[in-house]
């Protein structure tokens, strides 16, 4: 299986997995932002796994930017919205299918590039 195509499958987990246990909450509980956040941190393991995934999206969206201007990527925002929107789950696949189309370009613009 090409990357891209492995890429674009972990996009549709990112957002279906996350979703699947997320949606349930916001039907039950709203926009409950304090409530959201009681719950994220409401043990030692779950704040493990929130402060893990903050810690992971801040470093993916340096990654993203850093990468953008080596290999001008384009759209760079679409995967730090599709983080701050749903997740790392979605953003990284996301960000590195875009950078496999960039890298496909270059080498297709430049074919002993590496």
């Amino acid at each position: 299986m090409k990357p891209k195509t492995a890429y674009a499958l972990l996009c549709v987990a990112g957002v279906l997995l996350p979703y699947w246990q997320f949606v349930p909450w916001l039907l039950q509980h709203g926009l409950n932002f304090p409530l959201f956040f009681r719950d994220l941190f409401a043990n030692h393991i779950s704040g493990f796994f929130g402060l893990d995934v903050i810690v992971s999206a801040i470093v993916l969206i340096r990654f993203i930017r850093a990468e953008n201007s080596r290999l001008h990527v384009g759209k760079w925002w679409i995967p730090i919205l599709a983080v701050l929107l749903v997740g790392v789950s979605l953003g990284l696949p996301l960000f590195l299918y875009m950078r496999e189309q960039a890298l496909e370009r270059i080498m297709t613009d430049h074919p002993r590039a590496t």
